[in-house]
């Protein structure tokens, strides 16, 4: 029987990564067979169908090391046996002086859970992000012998240190490292002792999970109170994704452009979003439907006449890659609105598939957003423009294949 790969996530399964679990399915399609191993539980009350058509099985380590002693000692007292162990110990000491958190001893806590229940069969780690998961990988790794490669994302990339990225990218036991974003690979690849290492990997969207788009939308434009133009955002309410920017800018649109939009996803930040809709006298027009399940999204894109998302920097320094939902709405053939940053002009070119306004300004936005939802026919233009992409240069098969040998060769070894 061929080895096994674990693949080591934040938490599992997650509604605001569908980028994992499809790429999951993507590599049980070709023949690798993995075993999945979890950070945490998860806390999403609905999945999408995808995580029901994953076969590998799902093993969850202890979030916090109090929840779990025993399997903590467990591990601990096997890795007094283990070879691996002086430099792991070195190597965390080395962490720790630099960052000296309980955060840090809970990753070392969670590899020596993970080194000790690791199945024989399992060869080699991958992981995805670079800031906490990676660490509990190396470490695991280092512990027990085994390579470990990595997909790094977004918030790793632009919140890890600079120190950290460059010693994993650097780890001799890393044998590959992705990346979703030109932006992304530049970053890491600027900080790798050996730039060869990392791979650009766009996601992708795997198009035999979505319908058709509709064959034609209403020419809805903004004219009439009784049909306002609908509009659609998707996303975590969380700093990155620009939201409050969103209410700002349709409250700047004119009195008479008649709209609605809604919202989907949850996030810390929701409730703040709902008052700060009610005091800018927007909560009649505006609704948060709370998180849904892909089919759900789906079926709201398509009766949409734009999606927006106005992504940028968040103080923290957390950014987005390139949000799957861009490439969701654009398999509905559904125009976008969206800002000129991190990965999404990658995607989509100002004027040629979708409208770029810059991040942070609302009044730019707000203006797009009145252009657009007065001319059905721009829309219809910039929505066959964005499919026409996607099947071209962003279907998930290539990253599927791409991810895949990576992989296998890995295991041949």
């Amino acid at each position: 029987m061929p080895a096994r790969i674990a693949v080591l996530v934040k938490g599992y399964p997650r509604l605001s990564e569908t980028f994992i679990a499809q790429e999951l399915l993507g590599l049980e399609e070709r023949g690798l067979s993995l075993a999945l191993w979890s950070l945490r539980r998860p806390h999403d009350r609905v999945l999408h169908p995808m995580h029901g058509q994953v076969r590998a099985p799902v093993a969850y380590l202890p979030e916090y090391l109090y929840q779990a002693p025993l399997r903590v000692l467990r591990g601990a007292l096997a890795a007094l046996a283990a070879p691996g162990l002086r430099p792991l110990l070195a190597l965390v000491w080395r962490d720790l002086r630099r960052d000296p958190t309980p955060n840090r001893g809970r990753r070392l806590g969670q590899a020596l859970v993970l080194a000790r229940e690791l199945p024989a069969d399992i060869a080699h780690i991958h992981v995805h992000y670079l800031h906490t998961p990676a660490s509990v990988a190396r470490y695991a790794a280092l512990l027990t012998g085994r390579s470990w490669s990595a997909s790094a994302h977004a918030k790793d990339i632009w919140t890890t240190p600079d120190w950290e990225l460059a010693e994993k990218l650097d780890d001799p036991r890393l044998a590959f490292a992705v990346t979703c974003t030109a932006a992304g690979a530049a970053r890491l690849r600027a900080l790798a002792a050996d730039p060869a290492r990392i791979s650009l990997v766009y996601h992708g969207l795997d198009l035999r999970r979505f319908p058709p788009p509709p064959a034609a939308r209403p020419a809805r434009d903004g004219s009439d109170p009784a049909d306002p133009v609908r509009f659609v955002t998707v996303g975590r309410a969380v700093a990155k994704k620009g939201f409050d920017d969103l209410l700002d800018a349709l409250a700047g649109l004119p009195p008479g452009l008649h709209w609605r939009l809604a919202h989907v996803g949850g996030g810390e930040a929701l409730a703040g979003l709902k008052a700060k809709a009610a005091a800018l006298g927007l909560g009649g027009r505006v609704i948060f439907l709370g998180p849904k399940p892909q089919p759900d999204v789906v079926a709201l894109l398509r009766e949409a006449d734009l999606f927006v998302l106005p992504a940028k920097r968040a103080p923290s320094g957390d950014r987005d890659g390139l949000p799957n939902v861009l490439m969701e709405a654009a398999s509905q053939g559904l125009a976008v609105v969206a800002t000129d940053f991190a990965g999404i002009p990658e995607f989509l070119r100002e004027g040629v598939e979708g409208r770029l306004v810059p991040p942070g300004d609302w009044a730019m936005l707000s203006n797009a957003l009145n252009l657009l939802a007065r001319d059905p026919a721009e829309r219809a233009r910039l929505g066959a423009a964005a499919l026409a992409r996607l099947r071209e240069a962003f279907g998930a098969e290539a990253g599927f294949e791409r991810i895949a040998a990576l992989l296998s060769g890995v295991r041949g070894r």
